[in-house]
């Protein structure tokens, strides 16, 4: 049933899937080029539909990588008043862009800002979004997009639909979908479009930047080759002092399970599986972290799984590539020095 309170749209005025490009300041976020990614595979499915990107207070330059990325059309949204991110103003920046192109299908980075924008912009267009997807697909009955996500609890995996309401939207968590491989070839349009914003909401009056602790500096979950990963099996927030030791060695970063966030032994940007980020490394090495179903759905597409537990029943010891049973205070500084040893000039 439709609500009476939303206007009635004409489904077939909306045409294409668009991204929103989210960036830091200096270069685009891998879950934008992700989604670009995502978004093309989409398009084809959609009769070749326009693939797009929304790229708000960013340069020409990450536009045209967007466009080697997939994008045929980038929108630049240009206004002073937009150099620093506020929510509001950003989300309603967003929403004028995408009423105006109307594209059928709009996705948008799980990351913590593109949370926030997601649920502003949704009730601006009057449509909905489903939140943290892990898939996406075109039913190839209706052409609606299948958007599918976790229930709560992780034990089944529901599919929603928006039927009545465009765009569609989606928010996805980083490192779900692959990302494209970069053509420098590929041609695209840039357009820059002025947007006047409505009464500010938010005043902007400083940065602060927070260190939590040496994991700060250590390069995101998402997009290392290599993680180490610590659970409640650690003990203490002191167990992270080895893994951050470890993880430098290898040139990789460190994250930890729900439990461990739970505790404060890290921060909650560093958590993995279903109510944390999703990644994909090519070495994942799980310290004291027992396994649950919804820690091993944010790793599941990890190339190679080391489990270090005390446990040898455990999930994760189950559920590896290698393990190795015993008490990692004594393992993971015989790692250490047995790479120091393998590192250091002969």
């Amino acid at each position: 049933m439709t609500c009476k309170l939303w206007p009635q749209i004409n489904k077939e005025e909306y045409k294409g899937v668009w991204v929103y490009l989210e960036h830091d300041g200096a270069r685009l976020k891998d879950v934008a080029l992700e989604l670009l990614g995502k978004a093309r595979d989409l398009a084809a499915k959609r009769g070749n539909a326009q693939v797009g990107g929304v790229l708000v207070a960013g340069s020409d330059e990450m536009a045209q990588e967007a466009i080697y990325h997939g994008a045929d059309k980038v929108v630049v949204v240009v206004n002073p008043e937009l150099k620093v991110y506020t929510p509001y103003e950003y989300a309603n920046a967003v929403a004028k862009v995408v009423a105006k192109y109307r594209p059928e299908i709009f996705l948008i980075g799980a990351t913590k800002r593109g949370r926030e924008l997601a649920a502003f912009i949704a009730n601006t267009l009057t449509t909905g979004i489903t939140a943290d997807c892990t898939a996406l697909e075109i039913d190839p009955k209706t052409g609606d997009l299948m958007q599918i996500r976790p229930t709560f609890g992780g034990t089944q995996m529901a599919t929603i639909k928006t039927p009545h309401r465009r765009p569609q939207m989606a928010s996805v968590r980083p490192g779900v979908f692959p990302k494209p491989p970069r053509d420098v070839n590929r041609k695209g349009e840039i357009v820059h479009e002025a947007v006047e914003l409505n009464a500010r909401r938010t005043t902007f009056l400083g940065a602060e930047k927070r260190i939590e602790h040496d994991i700060a500096d250590l390069p995101p979950v998402e997009s290392s080759d290599v993680v180490v990963a610590g659970g409640r099996g650690l003990g203490s927030a002191e167990g992270f002092k080895w893994l951050v030791e470890l993880a430098k060695l290898l040139n990789g970063t460190v994250a930890a399970s729900l439990m461990a966030v739970r505790a404060g032994w890290a921060p909650h940007t560093r958590q993995v599986g279903q109510t944390g980020k999703t990644i994909r490394p090519k070495l994942y090495i799980a310290v004291g972290i027992s396994g649950a179903v919804q820690h091993m759905m944010g790793i599941q597409e990890s190339k190679h799984i080391i489990a270090i537990n005390s446990d040898p029943n455990a999930p994760i010891v189950q559920n590896s590539d290698y393990a190795i049973v015993g008490d990692y205070k004594q393992i993971i500084p015989l790692l250490i020095e047995e790479i120091k040893r393998a590192k250091a000039p002969q």
